[in-house]
C-alpha cells in the first residue's frame, strides 16, 4: 500500500530534497510483518523504496542504497526496522 503516515513522510521528502528523483514511490509493508520482529501498532516500521535519480549515475547498486540509508539514518535509527530499498538511474530497468 502506497504510504501516506508521518514516517513516510519524512521519507518522502528527505529523499525528494536529497536526490530530486525523477521516480519515487514509498509502500508501508507493516501490515505483513505483523507479529514480526520490530512490528509496532500503528505500522510504519517496514516499508520498501523504489528510486529513480539522476544522483545515482556512476553508482554502484551497493553505494546507491548507502546514500539512501545515509539520507534516512534518523528514521532507522528511531522507527523503521526494515527498508528494501531499489535504486536505479533514469533508463534502468
Amino acid at each position: 500500500m502506497t504510504a501516506t503516515g508521518r514516517v513516510a513522510a519524512s521519507i518522502r521528502e528527505k529523499l525528494t530534497r536529497e536526490f530530486g528523483p525523477n521516480q519515487l514511490e514509498i509502500l508501508d509493508e507493516s501490515d505483513l510483518h505483523a507479529g514480526h520482529q520490530g512490528h509496532r501498532p500503528g505500522g510504519e516500521t517496514h516499508f520498501r523504496v523504489s528510486i529513480v535519480s539522476d544522483a545515482f549515475v556512476g553508482k554502484r547498486p551497493i553505494e546507491r542504497h548507502r546514500m539512501v540509508n545515509r539520507a534516512l539514518s534518523e528514521e532507522l535509527r528511531d522507527r523503521v526496522h526494515a527498508l528494501a530499498i531499489t535504486a536505479r538511474v533514469p533508463g534502468e530497468e
